[in-house]
Parts: structure tokens; sequence; C-alpha cells
């Protein structure tokens, strides 16, 4: 485990092996090839993409972390996207997200278990050259009401997908979409003509290259800014029904089978802004001398370094348990992951601040990398369900068994 904290997670928790190694692996490629990109990938222009990152990343596995064996890659499930994912956002988030949106891209397609779609898109990952791939289903006017079942009925102005022969025709919008604006093929969500709503929701596997597909511009984030998130507009994009993901309406079904695997490893990217904020800190009040002692010798500092050591490490541990259970129960569970993002979405934040605080003004310049941290805690918070959204779920599960 890593030593930021010092406790060592129960017997039940302890990393395999292969997941520790995966962890020292990442936490290497983060220290030869993300640390020292991090401030000019910050400030870049926000159109500005490192494609020599991503090959480095791919270089090192990272986009296919989660593709079977049979098809090139390392076959780690949920788990080890979570380890990589807080080793990589202990440095950038953005960073963390180029390849997190990617294998978030790919979650349907391995849930699908379709054998016609996972040889010809799984492949891609594994060959010389870098493919990104991206989700896409947050639109303007439908944002939650596509992430809570109940509130299907009532999603407005939903992307629309029409049969025509032996192909879907997509027409419409998807916003805040990671990665669309260089990803090869999108996991793009649609609702079926003729249905309400969103209650013909249906997944498409839908390569952007496709005539009628332009990819919007970048938005200008306050945060994440290594990565890119753009608008995709389809313009009766047509989509060979072999490239539908589990049959027609069942969208909803299948997002919720991702956002429940997906939310472990954003609590896992939460602790790592969290951690990197922490390391900074840590580091700050061993150098720093006030009285004639270490800052953290003074018995009010030692209380907030306590306190967010803590915090960090009970994030770990929620989203190891999150992330096993993911990757051992079917379907994944909806309680351990959306409990792990609540729980560590608010840690990051709760953490950068304190950190920065214990910094004073240093720790608002961006010399010190601390703002940067501050600023990305609080995006989070947003992805694969808000607070709200996750307090629905967290209480539908608690109450689902009993009987009142």
């Amino acid at each position: 485990m890593n030593n930021t904290a010092g406790l060592e997670p129960v017997d039940f928790l302890t990393e395999p092996l292969q997941i520790q190694e995966l962890r020292q692996h990442v936490r290497d490629f983060v220290e030869k090839e993300v640390r020292p990109r991090v401030a000019d990938n910050d400030r870049a222009a926000a159109e500005d993409f490192d494609w020599e990152l991503v090959r480095k990343g791919h270089e090192a596995g990272l986009l296919r972390l989660v593709v079977p064996k049979e098809y090139g890659g390392l076959g780690l499930g949920v788990l080890g996207v979570a380890v990589a994912l807080e080793e990589i956002a202990a440095a950038c988030a953005g960073t963390a997200l180029i390849f997190g949106a990617t294998l978030l891209g790919q979650a349907p397609v391995l849930l699908s278990a379709d054998t016609n779609l996972q040889s010809r898109f799984l492949p891609l990952f594994s060959g010389d050259e870098p493919v990104l791939a991206c989700n896409g289903i947050t639109e303007d006017e439908a944002g939650c009401d596509l992430l809570i079942p109940e509130n299907a009925e009532h999603a407005r102005d939903v992307m629309r997908a029409r049969k025509d022969g032996d192909s879907y025709l997509l027409s419409g919008r998807k916003r805040f979409i990671t990665n669309a604006k260089v990803a090869e093929f999108g996991s793009i969500y649609a609702n079926i003509e003729g249905h309400p709503g969103a209650t013909g929701l249906t997944a498409f596997i839908v390569p952007l290259d496709s005539p009628g597909v332009t990819r919007g511009p970048v938005a200008d984030k306050m945060g994440y800014r290594a990565c890119l998130g753009s608008e995709l507009i389809f313009d009766n994009v047509r989509v060979p029904a072999e490239n539908v993901v589990g049959g027609e309406g069942n969208g909803m079904l299948i997002n919720i089978q991702q956002m429940n695997m997906a939310r472990a490893t954003v609590a896992a990217l939460s602790t790592g802004i969290a951690r990197g904020a922490f390391d900074i800190a840590k580091q700050w009040c061993a150098d720093r001398v006030q009285g004639g002692i270490p800052l953290y010798k003074h018995q009010f500092s030692a209380r907030k370094l306590a306190e967010m050591a803590s915090k960090i490490e009970a994030s770990r541990l929620m989203y190891l348990q999150a992330a096993q259970a993911a990757d051992t129960e079917i379907p994944a569970p909806v309680f351990a992951p959306a409990t792990a993002k609540l729980f560590a979405d608010r840690t990051a934040i709760e953490v950068t601040q304190e950190a920065m605080s214990l910094m004073g003004a240093r720790g608002y310049l961006r010399e010190y990398g601390m703002e940067k941290l501050v600023r990305e805690s609080f995006g989070a918070r947003i992805y694969e369900g808000t607070p709200e959204v996750l307090a629905l779920a967290i209480t539908e599960a608690l109450y689902e068994e009993e009987d009142f």
C-alpha cells in the first residue's frame, strides 16, 4: 500500500502481488513521464493535447488495463484501473482522466459479452499507436435524467436513433464528453425513436470518423486541463445494427452497470488528488520552521495532518473494497461504489483546502502545485453522479431489502 498514511489495509483488502506491482509500475511512470509535464499541460491552451504523454502511457499498458488477454490486454479489471488512477491523479487528475475516459468507453463493449464487438474494437488498444475512446451519455437537457432510471420518461431532447433497414440513424448532441476531440470511437447512448424520454435508451459503438459526426470546440475548463472535453454532434449518422450493445432499449441497464464500476475508479481518482495535496503539505510542514520547531510539531498543524491522513486512508480502503466488489459481483453493486465515491469526492475537497491553509500564501501560488489540486478537487463531484444523485442511489440500496 502507499506509505502516505502509514496504515495497512485489513487482510481481505490486501492488494495481490500483481496489483502491488502495477501500483509501483504506474508510480514509476508518473514520476518519469507525468510529473515533469504537469505545469505545462495545465497552463497550455484549452485545445492543446499531449499526445506524446499518451504514447508513453500506451507503452506502459494504461490503455489496455481491462482489455482481456485474448485481445492483447492485461485483463486486470476494475481494481487495476482504480489503483492506476489513484497513482496518476496524485500528480495530475487530468492525465488520469484521459486513460479513465478511454476505459469507460471500452466498458459497454466489455459488458456486452458480444465477441463480434469485442474482436472488432478491443484489439485497437494493443496496437503500435495509442487509441483513445470516450463515453457519450451527458446532454444539455438530459444529464441526471439519464442516470436515474425512474427519471427516464421525463428526459428532454434526448439524442434519437431511428431504425433504417439494417442500421440506425443517430441525431443529436452530446456535451461535456472527455476525449471526444481525440477518440477513435465512442460508446454513444441514444433513445430509439417512438419511445418517450429516454425509455428506449440504447448504447451504440460509433467510430467518430463516421460521416455526419462533428467534434465541437474544446471546453475551457478550470481544471483537468490535460484532458479535452467537448461536444459531439450527430447528424443522421449511420450506425450498423451490429454496433448495438446488448439490444434495443437496454442502454439504461448498461449505463448503470458501467456507472457502478466507474464510481469505484472515480473514488480512486479523488483519493489520488487528496494524496497529492497531502504529500505537498506534509513536506512543507517538515521544512517550515515556526517558533523554533517544524510546523508539524505544532499541535494544531499535527491535528490537521492526522485528519487528512485518516481521510485519505479511509477513502483508499473504500475504493479498494468497491473495486473488488465490482470485479466479483454480478451485477456490479450499487452501494459500495456510490458510498466510496461520495466519501472520496468530499475527502479530495476537504484535504486540498486544508493542505492549502497549512501552506498559507505559498499554497496560493502556482509554482507549488497546490492551487491546481484545489481546482481539480471539485471536478469528480460532477461526473458519474453528483452527491445528490449518489444520495438517491445509496438510500435506494439501503431500503431495497426492507419491508415497510
